[in-house]
């Protein structure tokens, strides 16, 4: 946390993007913990918070088409190789495939409030075919809305200190 805190600081917004960009595609970066802290930095005015809401949600983009592409080309072989070792069976992964054929837009949206599922739907949204233009409006729906709660919750927080 503290690194991400210093990232920020010395950075600003390029921070904020890599760091949002790499915590969505899956590396281990406390997102919800970052746009707290983002929102509070625009409160007490280190940050705009329009540029800060901006950068945000433009970074959660990147890393969701990142990990939707990545998805898209070696998701199933990938699993069907290797899903044995995190209990992906073909059983399993039919189960998936058919549940998020029915889910999936709705998922990516719910996903994003959900710290560790909103990492696997984008790319399972590839790996199941999920159009490209379907697929970024309701990644767009969900990383908007995401970046819009916790950059308020931040922003809230410093105002009310």
């Amino acid at each position: 946390m503290d690194m991400v805190k210093e990232l920020i600081s010395n950075y600003g917004y390029f921070a904020i993007y890599g760091l949002l960009a790499l915590g969505i595609i899956g590396l281990p970066v406390p997102d919800e913990f970052m746009m707290t802290f983002v929102g509070y930095l625009a409160s007490i005015s280190v940050l705009n918070v329009q540029g800060a809401f901006f950068v945000s949600f433009l970074g959660s983009i990147s890393g969701m088409l990142i990990s939707y592409f990545i998805g898209k080309k070696i998701g199933k072989p990938f699993l069907r190789k290797h899903g044995k070792w995190i209990r992906m069976t073909p059983t399993r992964l039919e189960n998936l495939e058919r549940w998020f054929n029915k889910y999936g837009p709705w998922t990516l949206i719910i996903a994003y409030f959900i710290p560790g599922i909103r990492h696997f739907a984008s790319y399972f949204s590839g790996m199941n075919g999920m159009g490209k233009r379907k697929y970024f409006i309701f990644a767009g729906v969900g990383a908007f809305s995401w970046c819009l709660v916790f950059t308020a919750v931040g922003y809230f927080i410093g105002v009310l200190t």
